[in-house]
């Protein structure tokens, strides 16, 4: 089998537990419906890479023949409460974006009778991690460390996303707000914590890995991977196939503090500016590609190519040089070989 199906079957095993729960509860039935909708259309329609990297990084920390039937299944279902967590960002993300579609599927208060129920369904989705955390882990030795370590990187998404909505309220057009700096500190935040740093975090907790600096080493790699694919993201909202991504780019639409924004601001003539102003932060097609067209005329496209071959090398350099015993490099040259030139 292979550790993609073995990280699925995972899966509905996990939600008859929460089902079971509910209807221990008794629970009406059209509520413990809901929430099974709920579940099913926001958890496990993704790439679930961030799932899958707990169980990977288990697997080259200890060793692939070390690991037993008990060790894999509970590092997949951390690998769950990542895509648990994944899908309460994204399904409240949606809502204050007002975005249209997500995986190919209309975003979840878009779908019919849902409209903002889906707030309280978000908040569903963030509290089964911590049922599942206290069902299977409430006896290791690592428990508190797994809790903690979800409330942070919860904490620290969710900074970023504030700074993300007062840089760039969609009311509210002022590219003057924008600035490199700042799109670094919400990529930081907003995005690089939870899909990188986190899930290498887990594996090494049920590693055993206690020493900080091990945590501090991976961290100083993990982010600049992070930030490396939020860019990306950037990139491909813009340039990306929308049935290849999943979803059609609305960044400028939306007035998105954007790597692809602050590199166009920072080289702009007085006349190329004019037109972002103007034109930056509207939905109508007209605007869109009036800022497109600066993008052309500015060369935003080989900036980013530029910046992801600089990346690479750079990033590389820093794996070359992890030394600690409880870390190995594998680990990030994964990370590296599955988002490297990505087109989703």
């Amino acid at each position: 089998m292979s550790d993609r199906q073995e990280f699925m079957e995972v899966f509905p095993k996990a939600k008859e537990e929460l089902l079971s729960h509910l209807r221990s509860l008794n629970i009406p039935q059209n509520a413990i419906d809901w929430f099974d909708s709920n579940v099913e259309y926001n958890v496990p329609g993704g790439k679930l890479n961030r799932g899958l990297t707990v169980a990977a990084t288990l697997r080259i920390l200890k060793g692939d023949t070390q690991l037993t039937e008990e060790e894999i299944f509970k590092a997949n279902l951390l690998g769950w409460c990542v895509e648990w967590l994944q899908a309460f960002f994204l399904v409240s993300d949606d809502i204050m974006d007002n975005s249209v579609t997500r995986r190919n599927q209309p975003c979840w208060y878009r779908v019919e009778k849902v409209g903002l129920v889906a707030i309280n369904d978000a908040f569903i989705l963030e509290s089964a991690i911590y049922f599942f955390l206290k069902k299977h882990f409430k006896k290791t030795d690592y428990y508190i460390e797994l809790v903690e370590l979800f409330h942070e990187t919860t904490y620290q998404t969710e900074l970023g996303q504030l700074l993300d909505l007062i840089t760039a309220p969609e009311d509210n057009v002022d590219l003057s707000r924008f600035s490199i700096e700042k799109h670094a500190f919400i990529v930081k935040y907003k995005t690089a914590y939870y899909s990188f740093y986190l899930p290498v975090a887990l594996a090494m907790h049920m590693a055993g890995v206690k020493d900080e600096e091990a945590f501090k080493q991976a961290e100083a790699i993990l982010l600049p991977l992070g930030e490396y694919f939020q860019i990306q993201d950037d990139y491909l909202d813009c340039y990306g196939d929308p049935e290849t991504i999943g979803k059609i780019g609305t960044d400028i639409e939306d007035n998105k503090c954007s790597w692809l924004i602050n590199q166009a601001l920072a080289k702009a003539t007085p006349e190329q500016r004019k037109i972002l102003d103007e034109n930056y932060g509207r939905r109508d097609q007209e605007n869109v590609r009036a800022v497109k067209a600066v993008y052309v005329e500015i060369g935003v496209e080989p900036l980013f190519k530029a910046y992801e071959e600089e990346s690479f090398n750079r990033i590389n350099a820093l794996i070359a040089k992890v030394n600690h015993p409880l870390l190995k490099q594998d680990v990030f040259h994964t990370f590296m070989k599955r988002i490297y030139k990505r087109t989703k």
